[in-house]
Formats: structure tokens, C-alpha cells, sequence
């Protein structure tokens, strides 16, 4: 076991009482010790690499400063792995630790997971979600605050904060953006697995923004793609390509699924964004940045959905909120590359 160093060891060698360090690396020295020995004595502790011992303070204050968070999977995956980057430099920045545990997929081990962190004392739990979906609560105590991190609970009784993508305004974005450059055969590739609560909620946005813009929905110009993958977005690519009256764009459910319309358009002989517009979901820039042209899409807010969700739990844990529930839709803002242009002339 690695040695601290202690109060005492500081005070031994500036030549003062344990209390006056304390004092002093607490902030509670002014009027209390004279100004030289204060720096004295931090610069001792500095020296001597001292590191307060925050399971000591907590005991006496009764406040861990921890906040448990349990994923599914998370951190595993790239875009989604930011949610954990923002929750992790909130709590930082509030001088909480973010204890997290990855159940990586595996329901079974989110129970244990639970009361591992519930053993250490955490002041609230943070649920984070591979992907937009609801969730099903751990049992907790009742006092302890959860937040939802990318979903909802299943129980909509259910006493815990959560915070989502707004999924329906990041697709009426996407659609108006295609509108606004003159397209009127707006295609959607939606995803055909109803576990995906996005699945209906993107659509929502896509005929919304066409209703705004006074364009009938045409159910001929919706699809699905099996998955959200490139190989599955072959299939409907095909399927709308091919037609003698195809779409002149199509603002598809993932990148992934807009990467499989690039591919079909290639093999039919059309160009991006000259012959077809193509706008994603999910803004993963590994694919958006790599496709010619690049990829105009919809940014998910993992980020700032990770931020929330650690303010939101520390201040729950502080009692600095309101009693009922908080529940917030983050905007998912418009990121613009080259792959929107004016349909050609006559085919809008």
C-alpha cells in the first residue's frame, strides 16, 4: 500500500500544530494564521505531494462527492462514448469523482453493478443508455436522485430526471434543409427495429417539416433499412434509386444507412450531391468526414446530454432542485458539409 502523506508530516516539518494545516488546506485559515506561514505551509504540502484524503472528509461531512454512473455498453462505442467524456468534466469541474462500471451489453451484471456503487456511497446514480431507448430503473433507495442518460424510464411514473436527443426537431432540421434548397422528393430512410425509440420520432420530424413547407407526404418515398448500416441501406437505396421517378434527395436514419446510399448512387451511375442529396443522423465522423462528398448530418448532443446529466444529479444530490421531475430534449444542431445541393433542373 502506497504511504500518504499526512496532515502531520507537514506540520512536523514547517514547525507548526496539525490544526494549523488543517486550517490552512481547508481554506479556513484567514484571521487564523499569519499570511507567511500559510504559504509555507502549502508549499510543504506541495512539496511533499500531499493529496487530501477525501474518504476521511467525507466521513466527518457525510458527502462522498461521488457519483455513480452504470452503462450498457457506452463506452465501447466511439460518438456515444462522449456522453461519459461531458459527465465526467462536470463532475470534475464541481470537484465530484464520476465512479462509472460498463455492463457491456450484459443486462444481468447491471443489479451488481448497482450495489457496487451503492456500497461506496454515492450521492446519486446516473443510468446511461447505448442509444436512445427506454430504460428500465435499478432498485434503489428512494432518496437517492437517478438521472437517465439517453432514454426514458419504462415506468413514466418513475421519479427520475432523464434527458434525450430531440430526435424530432434534429429530423425536421435535416428535412428543412433540403427543402430550403429547393428539393420537393424528399425521400426517408428510417430503421425498421421499433426498439428503436428514434424510429417514430424522426419520422414525426421528417413529415413535419414536409407539412411546413406545404409537400404531401409520399409513403412510396419512406423506407426502411433492416439495420442502422451501410449494408442494409443498400437494399432501399436500390429500391428508391432505381426508379424512374426517384427522390432527388433522401435524409436517411444514420450515416451508416446515408454511407449505403452513396455506394448505390456510385454503382447507378449518380453523383453526390449533383444527381441526389444526402443528409445523416448521428453525426459519427469517422464515416461523415470520410465519405466524398463529405457528410452533411444531424448531430446527437452526447456531449452536452453528459454534461446535463452529471449537474443535474450533483445538484439533485445537493437538494438545489426542484421536487418534480426533470426531463430535458437537447437540440440536435445542423452540421453542413458538401453533400446538400438544388435538385437539377426540372427533377426538384
Amino acid at each position: 500500500m502506497v504511504e500518504m502523506v499526512t496532515l502531520r508530516d507537514i506540520a512536523e516539518q514547517v514547525g507548526v500544530s496539525v490544526s494549523a494545516v488543517s486550517l490552512v488546506l481547508n481554506d479556513r485559515a484567514t484571521g487564523r494564521i499569519r499570511a507567511d506561514v500559510a504559504i509555507r505551509i502549502r508549499e510543504v504540502a506541495a512539496e511533499l505531494g500531499y493529496v487530501p484524503n477525501l474518504l476521511a472528509r467525507g466521513l466527518k461531512t457525510r458527502q462522498s462527492l461521488t457519483i455513480g454512473l452504470v452503462s450498457d455498453g457506452v463506452a465501447s462505442i466511439p460518438f456515444a462514448g462522449q456522453m461519459l467524456a461531458g459527465a465526467q468534466l462536470a463532475a470534475a469541474e464541481q470537484d465530484y469523482l464520476l465512479m462509472l462500471i460498463d455492463t457491456v451489453g450484459h443486462p444481468e451484471v447491471e443489479g451488481p453493478a448497482t450495489r457496487a456503487l451503492l456500497q461506496r456511497n454515492i450521492e446519486a446514480l446516473i443510468i446511461a443508455a447505448e442509444f436512445h431507448r427506454d430504460v428500465e430503473l435499478p432498485l434503489v433507495p428512494n432518496s437517492l436522485p437517478i438521472v437517465v442518460l439517453d432514454g426514458r424510464p419504462e415506468d413514466p411514473l418513475a421519479g427520475a430526471d432523464w434527458v434525450v436527443p430531440d430526435e424530432v426537431g434534429g429530423a425536421q432540421a435535416a428535412t428543412e434543409l433540403l427543402l430550403a434548397a429547393g428539393h420537393r422528393r424528399i425521400a426517408f430512410c428510417n430503421i425498421a427495429d421499433s426498439m428503436f425509440v428514434a424510429r417514430e420520432l424522426r419520422r414525426t420530424g421528417y413529415e413535419k417539416a414536409l407539412r411546413a413547407y406545404g409537400v404531401d407526404v409520399d409513403p412510396a418515398l419512406i423506407v426502411e433499412a433492416v439495420n442502422p448500416t451501410a449494408r442494409a441501406g443498400r437494399a432501399p437505396a436500390l429500391e428508391l434509386l432505381r426508379r424512374p421517378d426517384r427522390p432527388t434527395a433522401v435524409f436517411c436514419f444514420s450515416d451508416r444507412i446515408a454511407m449505403g446510399f452513396y455506394q448505390v448512387a456510385d454503382q447507378l451511375g449518380l453523383e453526390v450531391p449533383r444527381d441526389l442529396s444526402v443528409v445523416g443522423f448521428d453525426n459519427q465522423q469517422f464515416v461523415a468526414e470520410s465519405l466524398l462528398p463529405s457528410l452533411t448530418t444531424i448531430q446527437l448532443p452526447h456531449r452536452a446530454m453528459g454534461r446535463w446529466a452529471a449537474e443535474q444529479a450533483i445538484a439533485r444530490s445537493r437538494g438545489e432542485t426542484d421536487p418534480a421531475p426533470a426531463h430535458r430534449l437537447m437540440p440536435c444542431p445542423v452540421v453542413e458539409r458538401s453533400s446538400v445541393a438544388p435538385p437539377a433542373p426540372g427533377t426538384g
